[in-house]
């Protein structure tokens, strides 16, 4: 990815502040040069040159441009001169010195208000991309997340996302203002002597050909660096979420080990990315002074012998002005350097952003805004990616009303048949329809605003009971039934019974309650999951194993607080402890992702079959 590219792809938005960031490095540039055409008089004044005694030329518009800027500088010296006779030396040093001084000034200004210009272009830029990144994984599907690294993503958003600031954004300004000064700087070269400037050029595609060749290797050796980096972030991860397994197992030295392999390579890998970055700026220096050493050496072989392009005052000017390219070009070498870098971080962050999801809206969907009849699942198969089919031929009707319990084996298919419902994946073959709409036909948003989640693992995030249990509701609109949010949440966490102990905290509804729910036993964190689904209050319920994991008497607080949700609603419950669906309308045993009984408990009982067995097992 080229640079041209780059700015093409970020700057677009920040126009205004590029014009203005370009305006200013113009005039800080063409500043510069009015500061430095000062040593030429001072020089002139110092060593007796007799340049003072030029004669005043009458200016006008119609002279030739070369004739013209001649005449104002044989002027400007007889002006000089006649200050210097009148007033002496002294004071047309001090005058040419305070003439320096607010030159610089102002060149500093103009700098400054330059780089003004460039901050918010940099921070937006950066801005942008972190958002753009955060929504596109927000947006992919479930199944992506089942395929890739988590460590891996959290890199690509933290390390990778730093790695452009670094790199990338950092040379944002050098690009905008360096190659203007190499370009002013070039223009005025030849213009005191094209003869002299003609030579210089002829030596830097030289020490462009050498920087070009030590960082050649940079971008693919930085890949590598990122890659390893998102290994560190996975293990540490791993780590953190197991270390209960790795205390109880003694494994504590077998993972410092494996560890230390992994920060030894990266390590590795990152010397010899730094080594060569360091590399850029000695030997563009070495290569800059070198340049100056032949062109003192040339130009002042033509100044001995008499037959000067330029006078000496003036040749000093130039080399002045030569030696200022060499900083720029040197940054610039640094900036191609820092670009090879970021973009090897910025094609990772890309591989997410250019994510395909194959969860995708239709261009007109359909309105579904409540649901009024029956769900039915059409001779519906599902597969993972290219697996081996979870699920063969499923026909389910669910009535509005109704509880329907989905039992059988570890990997029979039950979750990943609940999980088709509000589209965490799309069917591979069959429908699935509500009210008679095909689900894939309507807006994602609207389909699961019809549905409430309540699973075995109950999600929460390090925020305060009331945030937590408001999730999932706009709390900008008003409340439900003409009640305040404060009174609606609380109403919820009474039906979840959670008002308790949440009213047991020191701040009551705006504890915080820790990451993932850290601070609560698993019964309260799965009764916080349930008031935030009564708040809700949706006509379709999904049950993933809401209890499976909770202790007998978590179990029934969590099962009578499910009971009140359920009231009145379309249940989906995915269930292991067969003694929490008896009561199911109708219960549907999976085996190898097929539905291979259906019924009442009782009925299923009579027959003796696969759920007959599950119940004498569990018994």
């Amino acid at each position: 990815m080229n640079i041209f590219k780059l700015l093409h792809r970020f700057i677009p938005p920040y126009r205004g502040q590029v014009a203005l960031n370009i305006t200013f490095n113009i005039l800080s540039t063409v500043l510069s040069l009015f500061s430095f055409a000062t040593i030429i008089p001072i020089l002139q004044l110092l060593f007796g040159i007799t340049d003072m005694n030029s004669q005043y030329t009458e200016l006008v518009s119609s002279m030739p441009v070369k004739e013209y800027v001649e005449a104002a500088r044989g002027n400007l010296y007889w002006y000089m001169g006649q200050l210097v006779t009148q007033h002496g030396a002294g004071l047309v040093l001090f005058m040419l010195g305070f003439f320096l001084v607010i030159t610089t000034g102002l060149k500093c200004l103009c700098a400054w208000l330059a780089n003004f210009f460039i901050v918010p272009i940099r921070t937006g830029v950066l801005r942008d991309l972190r958002q753009q990144l955060y929504n596109k994984v927000t947006r992919l599907p479930l199944g992506y997340f089942t395929e890739e690294r988590k460590g891996d993503i959290m890199s690509r958003m933290t390390n990778d996302v730093n790695e452009v600031e670094g790199s990338i954004m950092s040379t944002v300004d050098i690009l905008f203002k360096n190659p203007l000064m190499i370009l002013i700087y070039l223009v005025m070269l030849f213009l005191i002597s094209w003869q002299l400037t003609l030579f210089a050029l002829i030596l830097l595609p030289v020490a462009g050909l050498l920087i070009g060749r030590i960082g050649r290797s940079l971008k693919r050796t930085s890949t590598k660096g990122q890659e390893q980096t998102a290994d560190i972030l996975t293990q540490i991860e791993e780590t953190l979420g197991g270390l209960r397994v790795v205390k109880a197992f003694n494994a504590e030295q077998k993972l410092q080990a494996r560890f230390l392999k992994l920060i030894n390579e990266t390590r590795h890998t990152f010397t010899r990315i730094n080594r060569r970055y360091y590399l850029a700026h000695p030997v563009s220096e070495f290569l800059g002074t070198t340049l100056i050493a032949v062109l003192l050496w040339y130009g002042g072989g033509l100044i001995l012998s008499h037959n000067a392009l330029i006078d000496a005052s003036t040749f000093i000017y130039y080399l002045i002005l030569f030696y200022s390219i060499i900083n720029p070009a040197k940054d610039l070498s640094k900036a191609s350097y820092g670009i090879r870098r970021g973009t090897a971080a910025l094609e990772r962050i890309d591989k997410v952003l250019n994510t395909r999801n194959n969860i995708r809206e239709v261009p007109h969907p359909i309105a579904i805004k409540s649901f009024n009849d029956c769900i039915i699942y059409k001779d519906v198969s599902f597969a993972y990616r290219n697996d081996m089919e979870v699920l063969q031929h499923i026909n389910l009707t669910i009535r509005k009303g109704e509880m329907i319990a989905l039992v059988g084996q570890s990997g029979s298919g039950k979750t990943t048949l609940a999980d088709l419902l509000p589209r965490f994946y799309d069917v591979t073959h069959g429908s699935i329809t509500i009210d008679g709409k095909d689900i894939r036909e309507a807006k994602i948003h609207d389909l699961r605003e019809l549905m409430g989640n309540v699973n075995q693992d109950a999600i929460l995030f390090n925020d305060t009971f009331y945030n937590n249990i408001t999730f999932g509701v706009d709390t900008t609109q008003p409340a439900p039934n003409g009640h305040s949010w404060q009174e609606a949440v609380e109403r919820a966490a009474k039906i979840a019974n959670a008002h308790d102990f949440i009213m047991a905290t020191p701040d009551g509804y705006e504890t915080t309650i820790g990451d993932r729910g850290s601070r609560l036993s698993g019964g309260q964190r799965q009764r916080i999951s349930i008031a935030r689904a009564i708040l809700k209050n949706p006509p379709i319920l999904i049950l993933d194993e809401a209890t499976s994991a909770l202790d007998t008497e978590s179990e029934k607080l969590v099962q009578e607080a499910l009971e009140h949700l359920m009231k009145d609603r379309t249940t989906l419950v995915v269930a292991h402890r067969l003694s929490t669906i008896r009561n199911a309308d109708m219960i549907c045993v999976l085996h190898d992702g097929r539905i291979v009984e259906q019924g009442r408990h009782e009925e299923l009982m009579k027959r003796n079959g696969y759920y007959a067995k599950l119940a004498a097992m569990q018994q």
